[in-house]
């Protein structure tokens, strides 16, 4: 594969460092108010970030899968390249062997390829939810402002409901855009994995397509149909550009912008992509660890 590089790169997410002096912050909500807005927040929250340590396990679970396949794929191609100068001891003799063993490697090759290619579809679909529960951490009123009952929703009736309550620590020391900071950062990890995670797929399924397929594929492709649609929900597709954003290793500003795939890559080449895929390069799981134990400690909530 032959890449060139661009300076483009993903919004950097930075962290307050300093969250516990929201304590100090006041609302400019009345006390009454807050005191009905602030156990709403908190069940959403409970809701919400329950449900992201959830998508985490999801991921993990459907990584390790499809890195079985894309094994069971990368063996089935090695096997049926090298058949042909293969020493076969006392089945050498019988008619066809070779051509029925590769035939036999060639079909194994194809449902490897679905199945991995499934497996990609559901880890966009994760990270797809993971982005929308980043999207419903607010908390907004709900119904007629004389209502004797507040009611409250994830989504804003009113353009000046910020749905945060005014800033203020929704249990101890976060804030409501604190939470959101912290969920971003760990999405954030998920989604440049979830870029590097494609162009090994594209990799993978290339492996043993002759040379008129390997020319058909292109980064600008969908894999899948609906894939763009659940790519630009997660900010990972370009209106402008018309392709998923270009895969790049976490802290790096630089990007792959030119792609080139190869039908017949060396092992050594193929044991690099299988161990990326289980390195998970993007993921910094301590930091992951780091933040789902802080905001449990928030919200008295054991979330891993």
């Amino acid at each position: 594969m032959e890449a060139l590089y661009s300076t483009t790169s993903f919004p950097s997410i930075t962290i307050d460092s300093n969250l516990s002096n929201l304590n100090s912050t006041s609302s400019p909500l009345p006390p009454s108010v807050i005191r009905l807005w602030r156990p709403a927040a908190q069940r959403n929250l409970k809701n919400q970030w329950p449900k992201l340590a959830s998508y985490r396990q999801q991921w993990c679970s459907i990584s390790s899968s499809a890195r079985s396949h894309a094994t069971a794929l990368v063996n089935s191609h090695l096997s049926q390249r090298y058949m042909p100068n293969m020493e076969l001891g006392v089945l050498n003799d019988m008619p066809d062997i070779r051509k029925r063993a590769c035939f036999k490697l060639f079909k194994q090759q194809e449902q490897q390829r679905s199945k991995l290619l499934s497996s990609y579809k559901d880890m966009v679909a994760v990270v797809s939810d993971m982005k929308n529960i980043s999207r419903s951490m607010r908390c907004f009123f709900k119904g007629e402002n004389n209502s004797p009952l507040l009611q409250f929703s994830s989504f804003p009736e009113d353009k000046s409901d910020s749905g945060d309550g005014g800033g203020i620590p929704v249990f101890t020391s976060l804030s409501i855009s604190s939470h959101e900071k912290l969920a971003d950062e760990l999405i954030q990890m998920f989604m440049l994995e979830l870029c590097l995670k494609r162009l090994l797929v594209l990799e993978f399924l290339s492996i043993g397509c002759d040379d008129s397929q390997v020319n058909q594929l292109k980064w600008s492709d969908e894999l899948y149909p609906g894939e763009f649609n659940h790519l630009s929900n997660c900010n990972l597709y370009s209106e402008e550009t018309y392709e998923p954003a270009h895969p790049r290793l976490r802290c790096r500003k630089c990007e792959m912008v030119y792609l080139k795939f190869d039908s017949k890559p060396n092992s050594e080449v193929l044991q690099v992509y299988l161990t990326s895929w289980l390195a998970e390069l993007n993921i910094d799981y301590f930091r992951v660890d780091e933040i789902f134990d802080m905001v449990g400690e928030e919200m008295h909530v054991r979330l891993s």
